[in-house]
């Protein structure tokens, strides 16, 4: 049987959407690698954090944003980031990090960093990949594959963020959701956006399986094309 094509697949759109889930799944039923781009820069806000840059001061932050050595893992299974050889899975998540990687992430210097680094875990990936983001068709590979953006409501959103918080109140999850949407879709580089040859899918009334079936189908019909 001849091997499948290998294929690039951007998957972009703000949290809640279902996003991080959805490219997973997608990358492992289809045997791609996967790539979670926003776990990147929580590691390097993390960084910046335990190091005690001054995350008001964007010079600051561009100064030091080659010094931390950030390693992804691309296994959709068990995809792993390590900042100097630790493991930070866990530390990127916390509400202090969440708090701060839009401000981190709006720098020009540790976009380019960081973008370089993608560029290159996805051109070495054999078989193909699914990175997921916020730019990554307008921005990091414009010229991939497929592009989808995901949506939903800002409600549906916040339910799904605040279940996957426990005890975190649904309505300040929702103000939380807004205020980075305003930043990541403002900031002056690789903003938040829909590329323009992307298919949208809006998720706010879809089941999960429902949005990997939809996203699955896109991608087999792409590979059935080239």
């Amino acid at each position: 049987m001849e091997s499948a094509p290998p294929v690039v697949v951007a998957i972009d759109g703000p949290s809640g959407t279902g996003k991080s889930s959805t490219s997973k799944a997608v990358a492992a039923q289809l045997g791609l690698s996967y790539l979670d781009t926003g776990a990147q820069y929580r590691a390097i806000t993390w960084w910046m954090v335990s190091n005690g840059i001054d995350l008001e001061d964007p010079s600051a932050i561009a100064a030091v944003a080659g010094k931390p050595e950030i390693v992804s893992g691309t296994d959709p299974a068990h995809p792993t980031i390590t900042v100097d050889g630790v493991d930070v899975s866990g530390p990127i998540r916390t509400q202090e990090v969440t708090a701060k990687v839009s401000a981190v992430s709006a720098v020009p210097d540790v976009r380019a960093r960081i973008t370089e680094l993608q560029r290159s875990l996805a051109g070495s990936a054999a078989r193909g990949i699914v990175v997921e983001g916020r730019d990554i068709g307008t921005t990091v590979l414009p010229d991939a594959d497929l592009k989808v953006f995901l949506t939903a409501s800002p409600a549906a959103r916040a339910a799904r963020r605040s279940g996957e918080l426990k005890g975190v109140d649904v309505h300040s999850t929702r103000e939380a959701l807004l205020k980075r949407d305003a930043a990541d879709s403002s900031r002056p580089t690789s903003p938040l956006a829909k590329a323009a040859d992307a298919v949208e899918v809006d998720t706010t009334e879809l089941t999960l399986p429902q949005v990997i079936e939809c996203v699955v189908t896109l991608v087999e019909e792409k590979r059935a094309g080239k």
